[in-house]
């Protein structure tokens, strides 16, 4: 069942990572910000855990993206989505100033391999969180739902993957496809935005520190 049809549940907020929500009523962010952080985070960190699994960049990987947190251009077509989170240690302390660069294909599941539209670089905050408003990306053959993403800490190693949606049917049909790489998301009706809205929340975990 797609992503793009159905209303998810919101989880629970017992998983919250301690700063998180803090954070988030306190910097005097937007309502949809707001909603955005309270979804759980994915995964849980536990000191000592696993870091986010690899994957490969695959053939669309294009290097000096513009920095920019948000990919969507006046015009584009596509559901806006606005995916926060959090990038921690395996000790579970946040990241500051990680370089973020994402990719992803259009609505129609094509990707722009002459310019940089939905491409584009961040960086965390001092707290290890970060913003990005894009669009949900388009399916094409082999593929389901995802998002490439580089992150790069200060003076550490690249860690590349790809980061899912969750309850999407080709899901099960796409041989990358890892659970562990899913993303919490809800549909969004805020105030002044339209409805249809996506809210996603995914916290990466790096072997630093």
């Amino acid at each position: 069942m797609s992503l793009l049809t159905t209303s998810l549940l919101l989880p629970t907020r017992r998983n919250l990572v301690t700063t998180g929500l803090a954070a988030a009523s306190g910097l005097g962010l937007a309502a949809d910000e707001l909603f955005a952080q309270q979804l759980s985070p994915t995964p849980e960190c536990h000191r000592g855990g696993a870091a986010t699994i690899q994957q490969t960049e695959g053939p669309y990987f294009k290097p000096k993206s513009p920095e920019r947190a948000d990919l969507i251009d006046e015009g584009m077509a596509g559901r806006p989505l606005e995916v926060t989170g959090f990038v921690l240690t395996r000790r579970c302390k946040p990241v500051g100033r990680v370089l973020i660069d994402v990719w992803q294909a259009d609505n129609a599941g094509e990707y722009d391999n002459t310019g940089f539209r939905l491409r584009g670089h961040l960086f965390t905050d001092t707290e290890g969180r970060f913003k990005l408003r894009t669009i949900v990306p388009g399916v094409y053959p082999g593929r389901t739902r995802h998002i490439h993403v580089k992150l790069q800490p200060p003076g550490g190693r690249i860690v590349t993957t790809q980061v899912y949606f969750p309850g999407e049917d080709e899901n099960k049909r796409d041989g990358l496809f890892r659970r562990e790489l899913t993303m919490r998301t809800a549909k969004t009706a805020v105030e002044g935005r339209p409805e249809g809205w996506v809210a996603g929340r995914f916290d990466f975990v790096l072997d630093v520190g």
